[in-house]
């Protein structure tokens, strides 16, 4: 497992604002690993045991569905987790993707 790169995955995440998401892929670009989106879905998977917390949720795919919903307490907790903060979902995936898409590269300043 390599944990440097999962904490540097957790930190992006962390950033998320509540009512937006981000996907795979957006967090490996950011990190500089654009064909690491993978690599970031499996870190995701181990998301719930990192302190502080990771909003896992707030990840998607780069088409707006939610394929990792099968890693939380039930399938609909990450739909449910999302609903809270005010986005919607249809089908399993985010409605207004574009719109509430957070792009860690333009939001990201150092």
């Amino acid at each position: 497992m390599n944990t440097n790169f999962y904490e540097q995955v957790y930190e992006i995440v962390r950033l998320i604002p509540k009512g937006r998401v981000t996907s795979y892929g957006a967090i490996a670009k950011s990190l500089g690993a654009a064909k690491s989106s993978r690599m970031v879905g499996h870190a995701m998977r181990f998301a719930g045991t990192a302190h502080p917390k990771v909003p896992a949720h707030r990840v998607v795919n780069s088409s707006g569905l939610l394929t990792g919903k099968f890693h939380f307490g039930t399938p609909e907790m990450m739909e449910e987790l999302l609903a809270k903060e005010g986005i919607r979902v249809k089908g399993d995936k985010v409605l207004n993707f574009k719109q509430v898409f957070w792009n860690p590269l333009e939001e990201i300043t150092e």
